[in-house]
């Protein structure tokens, strides 16, 4: 029988129009606190660089002040993109955050820049954006939080501080089935990005499966799917949100990364039938819809990947509708509330 389905969150911190990223963390403190009481699993924290529409450009630092405002939801990266970094210090910011809260961090790692080729040089310049060089950081950044002794360590002689006795959890997020052999390679959890890629999921997931090899932190495979998604009772937020989306995604790849789009000016497009055959491909990136058909839409999208988690991204022009949404999905799916007298309205749920 499959177990509940449990829900999480995918925070790329997004800077609404006419707003600043200040206030788009505020938002971010607002929904990890709403999130945390409504029962929901992880709250994840994406990495981008050199986009004005986006805040998230440090996700270990933003982690350690939302594990402050909550209490049992874990915190942690969506991931940190390795090759930006260097992996000793990817490894002592992770255990340093481990040993504030014991049991709660989550490390998911990727491969892609977050931004573009030349930012991710700037960031790391020993970067070689060499694939082989990915696999060898994932095996060195496994020896320094498991403090095993390898060629990486310098057969031990370097060690990733504080040493504590726990671990943050490792994910990997993917949206290739490549990616997913190495995860299944050293045992870590998989998270497949639906949101960046559609095709070949459930594929991916069964391989990681299949190939999985047991490691001391996960001795069965573990798999979550991420994807867009919006829920309203109301159709006409519905029909708009879908639109934003469409239009931003579009943008996305048209390289217009710094156009914070309305419902408005989305509804107004007049798209091409080549631009409208990529809208159409790219919502299968997205589950928007009614409570209704919020249901069916992610209870089948966890049934076709086989996976017992859902990773959700949410894009709004409001930050109410975006709280809103999270609340009726908490409905939908039965979350259990870690502390019911904090939820009996919505506005109390959400601060508002």
């Amino acid at each position: 029988m499959q177990k509940k389905l449990g829900l999480s969150v995918l925070d790329q911190t997004p800077i609404r129009k006419n707003g600043d990223a200040s206030a788009a963390l505020q938002e971010s403190i607002r929904l990890a606190r709403l999130t945390d009481r409504l029962g929901y699993t992880r709250y994840w924290l994406s990495e981008h660089h050199n986009t004005v529409t986006l805040a998230g450009a440090a996700p270990e630092i933003l982690i350690s002040r939302l594990a402050a405002e909550t209490k049992g939801i874990r915190l942690g990266s969506g991931g940190i993109m390795l090759p930006n970094h260097s992996t000793l210090k990817v490894a002592e910011n992770f255990r340093l955050l481990e040993a504030l809260y014991p049991g709660r961090i989550d490390l998911g790692l990727g491969r892609a820049p977050g931004g573009d080729r030349l930012t991710a040089q700037l960031l790391n310049p020993s970067n070689t954006f060499d694939p082989q060089e990915y696999i060898r950081q994932i095996k060195d950044l496994h020896a320094f939080l498991s403090d095993t002794p390898t060629p990486g360590t310098f057969e031990g002689k370097i060690r990733a501080i504080p040493q504590i006795s726990t671990q943050p959890e490792l994910w990997m997020l993917t949206s290739s089935g490549e990616s997913a052999y190495l995860v299944a390679h050293y045992g870590i959890a998989l998270c497949y990005a639906q949101f960046i890629n559609p095709v070949g999921g459930p594929e991916a997931i069964r391989a990681y499966t299949e190939r999985f090899r047991p490691s001391s932190q996960h001795p069965e495979p573990l798999a979550s799917v991420g994807i867009f998604a919006f829920c309203s009772e109301d159709p006409q937020k519905v029909k708009e949100t879908q639109a934003l989306i469409d239009y931003r995604l579009l943008g996305f790849e048209k390289g217009q990364y710094d156009e914070i789009p309305t419902s408005a000016a989305a509804s107004a497009y007049a798209y091409t039938p080549a631009e409208w055959q990529r809208v159409l491909y790219n919502r299968q990136r997205t589950a928007i819809g009614t409570p209704a058909q919020l249901k069916e839409m992610l209870t089948g999208i966890a049934h076709q990947f086989g996976v017992n988690e859902l990773v959700l991204s949410t894009f709004t022009e409001r930050a109410e509708d975006r709280l809103h949404s999270y609340e009726l999905l908490a409905d939908i799916f039965n979350l259990q509330p870690r502390d019911a007298s904090l939820v009996s309205t919505y506005g109390e749920r959400s601060g508002l």
